[in-house]
């Protein structure tokens, strides 16, 4: 009876506005003969000059100020298409370089940085800057955010470079499959990396640990403890 008579939105006393929804940018999906990309028509406003009107613009000097209207109203769809052209060329660019992400998840993340893609585009680093921020993808592993290709890196042992988005990823399954009850320390965690030719500091570690929301290794024996059995 207490629970029936509980507020279910209690959050809405504090605010009541809409909530907004990530409309991706691009598709990608996989397909027999590899992965595709799509723009997605949702996201593409739908402009065009109507025809007949700028049909009727003459030559004549009364019509100067429509003339430059319409060259205005031309321009703006004409850069509207090279923009979603843009889109797709660096959503393309980076499937292309991250298509073992797609394969098989965050563990096999190739390390990317901005002007990666400009070289594979032949664009600036300017350009991808702001053709990436706020930009989604809709995959099969969910809604991902074009910046999340994008992230520092660690030499490995044979000389490669290796994602840091796949070091956390690494960590995180270390940690999923520790011993109850024994879980990792920051330094045995780095042990584990080094084994597979991931050279990474306690520290750096640590730091990883924590962004993944998990506690020191003292705090989840703790937990392990008071689990139920």
């Amino acid at each position: 009876a207490l629970i029936r008579g509980c507020n279910p939105r209690p959050g809405a006393a504090f605010s009541n506005s809409q909530p907004e929804y990530v409309v991706p940018d691009v598709f990608v999906k996989r397909t027999e003969s590899g992965w595709s990309v799509e723009i997605n028509p949702a996201s593409v406003p739908r402009i065009r000059v109507n025809q007949t009107y700028a049909g009727l613009v003459t030559r004549a000097a009364d019509y100067a100020s429509l003339r430059g209207q319409l060259q205005e109203a031309r321009w703006l769809v004409r850069s509207l298409e090279i923009r979603h052209d843009t889109l797709l060329r660096v959503a393309m660019s980076i499937v292309e370089r991250q298509v073992d992400f797609f394969e098989r998840g965050e563990e096999a993340m190739k390390p990317m940085v901005l002007k990666d893609i400009a070289d594979a585009s032949e664009m600036h680093e300017s350009t991808i800057s702001r053709v990436t921020t706020g930009k989604y993808m809709h995959t099969p592993r969910g809604i991902i955010e074009f910046r999340y290709f994008f992230s520092s890196h660690v030499a490995g042992a044979d000389g490669t470079d290796v994602s840091s988005v796949a070091i956390r990823a690494r960590i995180r399954k270390l940690i999923a499959d520790e011993e109850a009850g024994k879980p990792y320390s920051d330094s045995q965690l780095a042990q584990e990396l080094s084994g597979e030719g991931i050279k990474v500091a306690r520290r750096t570690v640590a730091k990883y640990r924590e962004s993944l929301g998990s506690g020191s290794s003292s705090e989840r024996r703790q937990a392990a403890l008071r689990a139920p059995a």
